[in-house]
């Protein structure tokens, strides 16, 4: 006899209160707090034959994109394999992962898809597979499978609004800002500790330039999404961006010390998915000229313990940035030797290293070392179809900053007004984007 979880989904146990804490987990990982993980294993001590939360396991594994999470990953899967009881659902949850473990990411997205499609009640599914919309570049499904999904549930239902959640996000990324804040506002409405609502509203007040609105929008829902975890360390990082937007350089670096980076000046351990937002903010803050004092240097550290090069793309030039901005050209040139070993494998990190990773890494490399025409030449080409490698629109604008500055650096006045001007019709009234057009237009008039 088999029983469902708390959303209709058939697993392969009879024990009730195991059932019940792996819901507990899953609502922990969907809204971002800790410790799903934990709970997960301390329902595998009491049950450990319940193929479920093996699943879960290595599912939440998978969502690092980290080289380390690899092992962890292959022994849930190897431990669940072996059961007799298990269901078909379950099964391919487990082959899903154990395609990410062989680095076929494109096979586990398709395989996580799939699941979501199959099953709209499986929030798990609907999670993982939005996490791989972002990390390889479909903002499309960001937008449509949760939409989908909710056709399978009534609003009023627990749950709904982790799914209009993650819509909201979609249609940020698909440029329908209007409709993802409407649907972002109403899943606060519904679930005022959704973090990652507050996370797509953001994004929504970040491309259309509405820095004041964004730092008053993050304060006032603090105490929602501060317990949020590894996404409060990301909405910290919205928070300073909207400063530095303003050339806010010390409240940006304020919030760097004190929220995005704190662990990295104490030497402790962080996940690659928070020295990202680590790396992009100094770097953003090295292209507008601040002090950035030994901050560099302790990150560019943080992610030599971190290591994985070679295992994702995003995650390498996001190193390659933090190596270049203390100077160590040596750790930068290791890491760009991991991508070129990378890039001749298989693989589907294997061919985003070569057609987006390795160009931008190689471009970052030249605009470093000072020669500003040639990161030019090897960005503009990628920058169109650098969605491809993963991440937001926010987060992929560090390129478009990058070349502009290579541009203006390197005398390209026309490309450097061309890149200006488009930045300033996505955000007329964004300060960064009129000082970049004033900057081209003087540097044109005085060659």
């Amino acid at each position: 006899m088999s029983i469902a979880d708390r959303y209709g989904n058939a697993v392969s146990t009879t024990n009730r209160t195991a059932v019940e804490r792996l819901d507990s987990a899953l609502d922990l990982m969907l809204g971002y707090r800790p410790d799903p993980l934990a709970e997960a294993d301390a329902v595998l001590a009491e049950q450990p034959d319940f193929a479920m939360a093996h699943a879960f396991r290595a599912g939440l594994m998978a969502m690092s994109m980290e080289r380390a999470c690899v092992a962890e990953a292959e022994a849930s899967i190897a431990a669940a394999r072996d059961l007799s009881d298990i269901n078909e659902r379950e099964r391919v949850h487990l082959d899903a992962a154990q395609a990410w473990c062989e680095g076929d990411f494109a096979t586990a997205h398709r395989r996580y898809a799939a699941l979501a499609a199959a099953h709209p009640r499986d929030l798990f599914a609907q999670q993982v597979a939005h996490q791989f919309d972002f990390f390889f570049g479909n903002p499309a499904g960001l937008r449509d499978r949760p939409a989908a999904a909710m056709r399978g549930w009534c609003e009023a239902e627990p749950g709904f609004s982790w799914l209009l959640g993650m819509e909201a996000f979609g249609l940020e990324e698909c440029g329908e800002y209007a409709a993802a804040e409407d649907a972002g506002r109403m899943a606060l409405a519904l679930q005022p500790r959704d973090a990652w609502a507050v996370h797509a509203v953001a994004h929504v007040m970040e491309m259309q330039g509405r820095d004041v609105e964004g730092v008053a929008f993050l304060a006032q829902r603090q105490k929602d999404w501060t317990p949020a975890g590894i996404l409060a360390v990301h909405n910290w990082w919205h928070q300073a961006l909207f400063h530095l937007e303003r050339a806010e350089f010390d409240q940006a670096l304020s919030i760097y010390d004190g929220a995005v980076a704190a662990g990295v000046a104490r030497g402790e351990a962080q996940p690659a998915i928070e020295l990202l937002d680590a790396s992009a903010m100094l770097w953003r803050l090295l292209l507008r000229g601040a002090d950035t004092g030994r901050r560099f240097g302790l990150l560019s550290s943080a992610w030599e313990r971190q290591g994985g090069e070679g295992f994702y793309a995003f995650n390498d030039l996001h190193a390659v940035m933090a190596h270049l901005g203390s100077g160590r050209q040596d750790m930068a040139a290791h890491v760009l030797g991991a991508m070129r070993r990378a890039a001749a494998g298989q693989g589907t990190n294997a061919r985003l290293t070569r057609e987006v990773g390795l160009p931008l890494a190689d471009g970052f490399m030249a605009f470093s070392r000072g020669d500003h025409v040639r990161a030019t030449e090897l960005i503009a080409p990628v920058r169109r179809h650098a969605i491809a490698f993963g991440g937001s629109n926010a987060q992929r604008d560090v390129i478009a900053l990058t070349l502009v500055e290579a541009a203006l650096r390197g005398r390209q006045w026309g490309l450097a007004q061309a890149l200006a001007g488009e930045r300033v019709a996505a955000k007329p009234e964004s300060p960064l984007a009129r000082t970049l057009m004033a900057r081209a237009g003087a540097l044109s008039r005085a060659a």
